[in-house]
């Protein structure tokens, strides 16, 4: 059997024009996702076989063009200098391709083998457009491949394609070189020629397109082209009065800077091809998506449209999660039934059964809940709604003094925190980033969810989904009523202003909504089987040592002399005894000392010890909150019915926790520090004072809010 070649594609293309459903359509789950090196911004890959070829599909990060202004253009162009793709496919929006082919006219400047796919090609002749397809194809030297990436039409035509090219088998490909008009065009041959002449590296840069660069004022081609090893000093001075000279010479010829006319020339070429190619309707598609935002971004009902949303959210979280909920709550019951069954009594099977399926067995009960809720974001998100949100906090956020764009960060913020802490960087100036930085924690994460899923059902059953909601929105006002403060005190500047596209709406495809929530609950996932598990083998340790050897030896004593006999009071008492026992080990053990030292902290707040000792063990994830929770509680992780469920634990009248001391522990768990790599990744972004100084103001604020909700709730008798 021969031999299968290797191929590798990589995916371009602008925010918004379909490029992650071309990836998941070519990929299927056939995908992981990292980061690229060196910095934070999100690498997907993804494999397949087509053709006699292994071929390797990267999903290069969303940009509109190639310059070295964000993190995510020098990925971009890095990756497609230093790795050398076989083919750049660019997914263009084929609704706006003025704006979506200026990102091909800089690809074909560095001289990539293209392909150009023209995705969501049913809205663009639903809009009653035309394009002469073989002409464009023709004018642009590049495959042309229309595609309906969500639905998977087009896709192995595009794939076709691909490898027609790589096989040298396109009739029409070429690379056509871009005019920037006789004054630039002059002086570029000029300037190339110098390079050569003074055999000036560019390092793997088309000398041509390293001449635009340097006479747009790109830095990081100047900072390479004036540090050549083996180039005088004589030399690197000699091209730089040259590249001053030319950028003059153009300036004056021409009444506008070099970077300006060179992006004129190429928007020109852009011109010019569509006017050959291109016949437009006398409508456009966005008419329908305009007359839909009158009404959801209007400024009196965009704002109860979202919040009805966002409830209706919670409520389906709530409502639909309960069924699967219970199935594994059934699952995780048999699974410790059959280990306390099979396995001798021991410290072994103790902590199988009570720490090990106890500890992560609580925690992932939770997971149809968090789906149901990472589904419900996914379909906002691709919908294009939540673009709107965005639109819609932005004029809140101005008038409390924040950057819009700051809502961007706080959005992913509901995901998880980490990633949301990262997407700062695009924001233009350190005042924001900061600012942001130290409120995005106040955001509530999906980590929270369980907490709120257990203590919200455990105290107000029917109504939990709304409390959840209520939840959620006390940490976004929180979040801008401290912005505001920070704002006013900390960060004294007038915020930039904003501009974020908004994107027609789209119904979205059950794949691409499947795709989302699995990439996102798998991280879920793989948190059961990495931080839980280990957090509970530690906190089953924690409880169990040290052993009072004497006293268990009394109680086992006591409690075999009321199982012997067979009358229905003592074996309550047994069991009552068993309790008593588990109990004191606890209050004895490790973690029970430690839970009497913070006690005193957390009292006031109307919380137990064994709550203190949850919000301790839960800087290393909020989930471990409840696992926390689920090994100090004596849980019976066998049982099935809902007398000895960690949230029958939790409204056991004897515990002496209320409801108001529930939702003030709601409440503390949504404004303290979300976990320990949200704080690392704050020490990375910001700094370490910033740091130091965003876990300090969150513990305060998370202790001040608490005891003011619950003390406050006790005077009026709540």
């Amino acid at each position: 059997m021969a031999e299968k070649k290797s191929l590798t594609i990589a995916l371009a293309g602008n925010p918004n024009s379909g490029k992650t459903s071309v990836f998941n359509s070519i990929t299927g789950a056939r995908q992981h996702v990292g980061n690229w090196p060196g910095v934070t911004v999100e690498k997907k890959v993804g494999s397949l076989s087509c053709r006699g070829y292994e071929i390797e599909v990267v999903d290069l990060p969303g940009t509109y063009s190639l310059t070295a202004y964000s993190v995510e253009e020098r990925v971009v162009r890095s990756y497609i200098v230093d790795s050398r793709p076989d083919v750049v496919v660019h997914v263009v929006d084929t609704g706006n391709l003025a704006r979506n082919l200026y990102l091909t006219v800089q690809l074909m400047e560095l001289d990539v083998d293209l392909v150009v796919n023209l995705n969501m090609w049913d809205e663009f002749l639903d809009s009653g457009a035309e394009l002469d397809l073989e002409k464009i194809h023709r004018l642009l030297g590049a495959p042309v491949v229309p595609t309906v990436a969500n639905r998977g039409e087009g896709i192995e035509a595009l794939l076709d394609a691909v490898i027609d090219l790589v096989e040298d088998r396109e009739e029409h490909h070429r690379h056509v070189p871009i005019s920037y008009g006789p004054h630039v065009d002059d002086v570029l041959v000029e300037l190339v020629k110098l390079l050569e002449d003074a055999g000036v590296s560019t390092h793997g840069y088309p000398l041509r397109w390293a001449v635009i660069k340097m006479l747009e004022g790109d830095q990081e081609i100047l900072g390479m082209t004036a540090s050549n090893k083996g180039v005088s000093d004589d030399v690197s001075l000699q091209l730089r009065d040259a590249v001053t000279r030319a950028t003059k010479h153009i300036s004056v010829a021409t009444g506008a800077d070099a970077e300006t006319v060179i992006s004129e020339g190429r928007s020109g070429y852009i011109e010019g091809a569509l006017r050959e190619s291109l016949t437009l309707p006398q409508t456009d598609r966005m008419e329908l998506s305009r007359r839909i935002d009158n009404v959801l971004t209007n400024r009196f009902l965009g704002y109860p449209i979202f919040l009805a949303l966002i409830w209706l959210l919670f409520q389906l979280t709530f409502q639909v999660g309960a069924y699967p909920q219970g199935w594994l709550e059934s699952g995780v019951a048999w699974l410790a039934r059959t280990l306390d069954t099979a396995l001798p009594e021991s410290l072994v099977s103790d902590l199988l059964v009570n720490g090990v399926v106890g500890g992560v067995g609580s925690v992932i009960v939770f997971l149809p809940s968090i789906m149901i809720l990472f589904l419900g974001i996914a379909f906002l998100e691709d919908s294009g709604y939540m673009a709107r949100a965005a639109f819609l906090m932005d004029r809140l956020m101005h008038a409390l003094g924040l950057h819009g764009k700051s809502f961007i960060p706080m959005l992913m913020g509901f995901g998880c925190t980490v990633p949301a802490i990262m997407a700062t960087r695009t924001l233009e100036s350190r005042r924001d980033r900061i600012m942001t930085t130290l409120i995005v924690p106040l955001m509530s994460c999906s980590a929270r969810l369980p907490v709120y899923v257990l203590v919200a059902g455990a105290f107000f059953a029917e109504r939990a989904g709304t409390v959840v909601f209520l939840i959620y929105v006390f940490g976004i006002v929180t979040a801008m009523l401290v912005g505001r403060l920070f704002a006013k005190t900390l960060f004294r500047s007038t915020p930039a202003p904003f501009v974020m596209e908004l994107p027609p709406y789209r119904l979205p495809t059950s794949k691409g909504l499947l795709i989302h929530t699995w990439e996102r609950g798998k991280i879920y996932l793989q948190k059961m089987g990495g931080v839980i598990l280990v957090a509970s083998i530690i906190l089953w340790f924690l409880g169990a040592f040290p052993r009072d050897a004497s006293t268990i030896e009394t109680y086992e004593q006591d409690i075999a002399a009321l199982r012997a006999s067979s009358s229905v009071e003592e074996a309550a008492a047994a069991d009552a005894l068993q309790s008593e026992l588990a109990a004191r080990l606890t209050e004895d053990s490790y973690i029970g000392k430690a839970g009497k030292f913070i006690y005193p902290v957390v009292r006031p707040l109307g919380f137990s010890w064994e709550m203190g000792v949850s919000l301790i063990t839960g800087f290393v994830a909020k989930e471990v909150v409840v696992s926390t929770l689920g090994v100090l509680y004596h849980t019976d992780a066998t049982a099935t019915n809902g007398e000895h469920s960690l949230a029958a634990a939790l409204k056991d009248p004897a515990g002496g926790i209320t409801p108001l001391a529930g939702f003030a522990f709601m409440l503390f768990v949504l404004l303290y520090t979300p976990c320990i790599v949200a704080v690392i990744a704050t020490k990375r972004e910001i700094g370490a004072k910033w740091m130091a100084f965003s876990v300090g103001y969150q513990l305060v604020l998370a202790w001040v809010v608490s005891f003011g909700v619950y003390q406050i709730g006790r005077l009026v008798g709540l």
